[in-house]
């Protein structure tokens, strides 16, 4: 092999080498989840967590439970970030009478005063583009996630909603190409997720609100 053709070979063994990068992305809480809370914490049981939106029929139709689910899962995280309740989750309650068989102890169960249900009233994604100059100097295209949830705190007792609260968000990302340059954005399904978040974590912060300003007390 000639000497003139080893560089070239070097460079493109260094070309096809295959690079890895990571990073930790921290994640929004809720506005009380650095104040330390020093008071008593309430019991605080999770009901359902539906999804009453327009998507539900739509193309989000099919994963209806899905996305209950997942809100329900923002929920509890959200509420337990607050450090005012003792949250109670019952959706494990086989898995957790199971391990406690198994270490050979009995259960014994808090109850709670009140049940935070929640619904997805709200929940879509758009589309929207633009061109200058028919398209010769540019175009681009935004992506727009939506989402609205309820929160409603019912005492178990009497059944009566005590409480309730809401919370909106909206996500976008966009990208723009000019004279064939630029970035070219494809459909991101995590802006579902975190616009869902973004709206749940509002309607917590919001159910705090409520206790601060005693519109409502968890320990009555």
């Amino acid at each position: 092999m000639k000497p003139i053709y080893l560089p070239l070979l070097a460079i493109l063994a260094l070309s096809a080498c295959a690079t890895e990068s990571s990073q930790i992305i921290t994640s929004p809480t809720v506005e009380t989840a650095q104040q330390h809370y020093q008071g008593i914490k309430a019991p605080l049981s999770i009901g359902q967590f539906n999804d009453h939106s327009n998507a539900s029929g739509g193309i989000f139709g099919g994963n209806q439970n899905r996305i209950g689910n997942q809100a329900k899962t923002i929920l509890t995280a959200n509420l337990q970030q607050t450090g005012y309740f003792s949250v109670l989750d019952r959706s494990n309650m086989n898995e957790t009478k199971a391990e406690s068989q198994i270490r050979g102890t009995n259960q014994k169960l808090k109850g709670a005063r009140y049940v935070v249900t929640g619904d997805i009233t709200e929940f879509g994604r758009k589309t929207v583009g633009d061109q200058q100059f028919f398209g010769i100097l540019g175009q681009g295209k935004t992506q727009i996630a939506y989402a609205k949830v309820t929160l409603n705190v019912v005492d178990v007792n009497t059944s009566e909603v005590v409480f309730s609260s809401q919370g909106a968000g909206e996500f976008q990302l966009s990208s723009r190409e000019i004279l064939g340059n630029g970035g070219k954005a494809g459909y991101d399904s995590t802006l579902n997720g975190k616009v869902l978040d973004l709206a749940i974590r509002e309607a917590v912060n919001n159910l705090v609100r409520g206790i601060d300003q005693q519109k409502w007390n968890p320990h009555n």
